[in-house]
C-alpha cells in the first residue's frame, strides 16, 4: 500500500489552523486568570496574531505599546503570555530605567548585548519586553535633549530589527592594540631589564573586551579562548571583520516586542478630576476608557523625540483603571486565596460575609494607584483578625472542617466570627484596621450637617437645571476636609449652560444661607466663588455672552490689538453673579423638602448615588435622568445638552 504523502500547502494549513485554535485557547486562559482586562488581552492577542500563526512572513519586529496606570497588570500580562506561547525561555525583560535581569552581564548596557546574553539567536522569533519605557525619555521637561547612556541601540532595534556592531567597543579594543605594538617597538630600544617590565605591563585582552568581540565579530570561541588570543591575531581578526560587510549586523527582525510603561501626561488631567481613593471607580474607569492613540501620542510628545515615536508604531494598547466590578472580583479571588491558605494550615474554613468585603473594598481600593493598594490592604485587614479567630476556635473545641462565619460587628470596627459546636454556638469579635472610615467619617455632628447641606445645595440645583444627578455627591472624604459633587464634562458648552454652572457653583453658599442663616455662612464656599467668578469674567470678557462682543485681555506687550480695559466689564461681572445667587435661593426655597431629603439621606449615609438621587427626586414630583456611574462598561459620553441636530432641521424646514 502506497504512503499518502502530505503536500506543504496542507502542512501549512493545519499548523496555522492549530495555532489560531492556540491562541484562542490562550486569550481565554488569559481572562481567567487577569481580572477586568478581557478588552486588552484580545488587543494584544490580535497584535501578536500574524507574528505567532504565520511567522514566517515577519521582517521585522512586531511592536505592541501597552500603557496604563502602576499595577493594572502591563507585566504580568506580557509574562504569563509568553509562558503559554511556550516562549518563556526565549524571553528577555529589560528595565529602560538602567536595570534589567542581565544588568550583571557583559554588555547589559547596550540592547544587543543583553539579547546575546540571554541567550536568543539571531534570526529567530523570541519575545523582548521593554518595561518602563516612560523612564527611558530622551526630551527632558523642560523640552531639551535628555543625556541617554544605555540601550542607546533600542531606536535601531524598533526600526527594522538589524543591530549593528558596538563599534566604540571595537574602537577601543583597536586603541589599546596600538597602544601595546607601540610600547613594543619603544621596548626593543630599551635594556632588557626594562624590555621585561614592560613586557609585563603589556595589554592582555580581559572578560569585557573578549564579550565585545565574541559579540560583534560573531565568534563561537568561548571567552577564556578569546583571552588567550594573541594581539596579533586579534588585529587580523578586525581587519578582517572591517574588510567585509556581509555579517555586520545582528538580525532581530523575528522579535515580538513589548514596550511597556505608564505615560502619566496621559492621565493628568483625567486624575485632577477625582481624589484618589474617594473617586468612584466606575467613573475613573469611565474616564481612562476615552483615552486614544492621540492621547498616547501627546503624551509620548513630551519625553520622545518625533522620530523615535514613529518607530514606536501605532499598535498602542491602552489599559483603562479598573471599574468597581473587577474590584471585587479581585477582592473575593484575593480573600478566597487568603482564608484557603488558613485552611491548609490550620483545618478551619473561614466563611467572609459579604458586608466584609464590601468593608475591604471601601478601605483597599485606590482607583488611581492600581490593585498594589488592595493586595496588601486585604493582608492588613484579615491577618491578624483571622489568625487570632482561628486560635481562639481551635481553643473551643472547633474540629478540622470546622465552618466559621465572618461578618462586620456594629460599627464596622471589628469581626464577629461565629463557630457552631456540639454544645452550642460561639460568638466573639477580633478588631480590624479600617483606617479609611476613621479618616472618612467626621465625628463633629455639626461640621457633618454643615456639609451635608452644602453639597445638597450644589447637587439639587445641578439636577433642577440639567435634568441629571451628579456622578458623585459625597460628604464622607478621605484626602481633603469636605464634600464633593461631580460632574458629566460638556463637549460643547452653550451660553445657557455657562450660567447654569455659575449658579450650581454658587448653590453650596445659598443652601447655607437658606438652612443656617447669613450670619452662619462659612469660608467653604471660597473655592466655589473664586470658580463662580473666574465663570463669569470668561463669560463676559472671553466669549462675548454679555453687552460687550470684543474678548477683554491683560495686555502681554506694549502696542497689544487687543481689548485690555477691564474695568468696564466688573459689574457686569458682579451683577451676574449676583442674579444667578438669587436663582440659585429661589430653587432651594422651592424644592425645600427634596433639600432636606437629601440632607438627611448625606448625614445617613455619607454619599448619595445616582440611581438613589434619580429616586429621592422621583418621590419629590422631579424627574432628573441618573448619570451613568453604575455603567461601568460604557464609555462616559460628554453631553451635547441643547438640541442643535433638531434646531438645524426646524431652520432648515422653515427655509424651505
Amino acid at each position: 500500500m502506497k504512503e499518502m504523502k502530505t503536500s506543504p500547502e496542507l502542512l501549512l494549513r493545519v499548523q496555522m489552523h492549530e495555532r489560531q485554535q492556540n491562541l484562542q485557547a490562550i486569550a481565554a486562559q488569559l481572562k481567567t486568570e487577569l481580572i477586568g482586562i478581557d478588552d486588552v488581552i484580545d488587543r494584544v492577542t490580535g497584535a501578536v496574531r500574524a507574528w505567532y500563526v504565520m511567522p514566517q512572513l515577519i521582517t521585522r519586529p512586531v511592536i505592541v505599546c501597552l500603557w496604563g496606570l502602576t499595577g493594572t497588570g502591563k507585566t504580568q500580562l506580557t509574562r504569563r503570555l509568553a509562558q503559554l506561547l511556550g516562549f518563556y525561555d526565549r524571553f528577555v525583560e529589560v528595565q529602560m530605567d538602567g536595570f534589567s535581569q542581565n544588568g550583571d552581564s557583559y554588555g547589559a548596557s547596550t540592547i544587543s548585548g543583553t539579547l546575546e546574553s540571554a541567550g536568543l539567536v539571531e534570526g529567530a522569533p523570541g519575545i523582548l519586553v521593554l518595561d518602563e519605557f516612560q523612564r527611558y525619555r530622551t526630551v527632558s521637561s523642560r523640552g531639551d535633549d535628555s543625556k541617554v547612556e544605555r540601550y542607546q541601540d533600542v531606536w535601531a532595534l524598533l526600526s527594522d530589527g538589524k543591530l549593528p556592531p558596538a563599534l566604540s567597543e571595537l574602537h577601543s579594543i583597536e586603541r589599546k592594540l596600538a597602544d601595546a605594538l607601540y610600547d613594543a617597538e619603544r621596548a626593543e630600544e630599551d635594556d632588557p631589564q626594562e624590555r621585561h617590565k614592560k613586557q609585563k605591563m603589556r595589554y592582555k585582552i580581559d572578560a569585557w573586551d573578549a564579550q565585545a568581540l565574541k559579540r560583534s565579530l560573531k565568534l563561537d570561541a568561548p571567552l577564556l579562548e578569546i583571552m588567550q588570543w594573541s594581539n596579533d591575531y586579534i588585529h587580523q581578526l578586525l581587519v578582517q571583520f572591517r574588510s567585509s560587510q556581509q555579517s555586520w549586523e545582528t538580525d532581530y527582525s523575528r522579535l515580538l516586542v513589548f514596550v511597556c510603561g505608564n505615560l502619566d501626561e496621559m492621565y493628568t488631567e483625567t486624575a485632577s478630576r477625582v481624589e484618589d481613593c474617594d473617586t468612584d471607580a466606575d467613573i475613573f474607569h469611565r474616564l481612562t476608557s476615552r483615552l486614544s492613540l492621540i492621547d498616547v501620542k501627546r503624551a509620548l510628545a513630551e519625553r520622545f523625540k518625533p522620530e523615535q515615536i514613529a518607530r514606536l508604531g501605532n499598535q498602542h494598547v491602552i489599559y483603562p483603571s479598573f471599574s468597581r466590578s473587577a474590584y471585587e472580583q479581585l477582592i473575593a479571588m484575593t480573600v478566597h486565596n487568603y482564608v484557603q491558605g488558613i485552611e491548609a494550615n490550620c483545618g478551619l474554613r473561614f466563611v467572609i460575609g459579604h458586608d466584609v468585603l464590601a468593608q475591604i473594598y471601601q478601605n483597599a481600593v485606590f482607583p488611581t494607584q492600581g490593585t498594589r493598594p488592595l493586595f496588601s490592604s486585604v493582608h492588613t485587614i484579615l491577618s491578624s483578625a483571622l489568625v487570632d479567630a482561628a486560635l481562639w476556635a481551635l481553643e473551643q473545641g472547633a474540629q478540622a472542617g470546622q465552618q466559621l462565619q465572618v461578618q462586620m460587628a456594629a460599627g464596622a470596627a471589628h469581626l464577629q466570627i461565629r463557630c457552631d459546636l456540639q454544645d452550642g454556638p460561639r460568638q466573639q469579635c477580633f478588631a480590624v484596621p479600617l483606617d479609611l472610615n476613621k479618616v472618612k467619617l467626621r465625628t463633629s455632628v455639626d461640621f457633618r450637617a454643615l456639609l451635608a447641606v452644602h453639597e445638597a445645595g450644589h447637587g439639587l440645583v445641578y439636577a433642577l437645571l440639567f435634568g441629571r444627578t451628579p456622578q458623585e455627591l459625597k460628604i464622607n472624604i478621605a484626602t481633603f476636609e469636605g464634600g464633593y459633587n461631580s460632574f458629566t464634562e460638556l463637549q460643547a458648552t452653550s451660553q445657557r449652560n455657562m450660567l447654569d454652572m455659575v449658579c450650581v457653583g454658587l448653590a453650596g453658599r445659598a443652601a447655607e444661607r437658606h438652612v443656617f442663616g447669613q450670619e452662619a455662612c462659612t469660608t467653604g464656599a471660597e473655592q466655589d466663588i473664586l470658580q463662580a467668578t473666574a465663570d463669569a469674567a470668561r463669560y463676559l470678557r472671553h466669549l462675548g455672552f454679555g453687552a460687550r462682543l470684543s474678548r477683554t485681555d491683560v495686555s502681554q506687550e506694549p502696542g497689544d490689538n487687543t481689548n485690555t480695559e477691564v474695568a468696564p466689564s466688573n459689574d457686569g461681572i458682579e451683577a451676574l453673579l449676583q442674579a444667578q445667587m438669587l436663582r440659585a435661593q429661589d430653587l432651594l426655597v422651592q424644592h425645600n423638602g427634596l433639600l432636606v431629603a437629601m440632607t438627611g439621606l448625606l448625614l445617613r449615609e455619607g454619599l448619595i448615588s445616582p440611581t438613589a438621587m434619580a429616586q429621592l427626586c422621583a418621590e419629590h414630583g422631579q424627574v432628573v435622568q441618573a448619570s451613568a456611574a453604575q455603567a461601568p462598561d460604557a464609555a462616559e459620553q460628554k453631553w451635547v445638552l441643547e438640541p442643535y441636530a433638531g434646531m438645524l432641521a426646524a431652520h432648515s424646514h422653515n427655509s424651505l
